[in-house]
């Protein structure tokens, strides 16, 4: 009997790293500049999430993969825009 070979991913292969970044944003951003940050944010070819704490809107959360990106890119994506940002660590 002949043997099917598939090529399908194993589960090893699928997993995907994520890194979180805590980011503090100095200036006050209304929610539609906060919005338009995250949009912009997203475009960045390795970020998965980035998202402002709803309650502390100086803090921004992401979610990237490590793999295509570093927090420091993001870091200078964010300061590129003209807001003064420091990265607070890892989650």
């Amino acid at each position: 009997m002949m043997e099917l070979m598939h090529d399908f991913p194993t589960r090893q292969q699928e997993k995907m790293d994520i890194n979180d970044v805590v980011i503090h944003v100095n200036e006050t951003l209304d929610a539609q500049a906060r919005h338009d940050l995250e949009e912009s944010l997203r475009s960045i070819n390795g970020v998965i999430v980035p998202r402002f704490n709803d309650c502390r809107t100086h803090f921004l959360v992401m979610a990237y993969n490590p793999d295509l990106t570093r927090s420091g890119v993001l870091l200078d994506a964010i300061n590129r825009q003209s807001y003064t940002a420091q990265s607070c660590g890892g989650i």
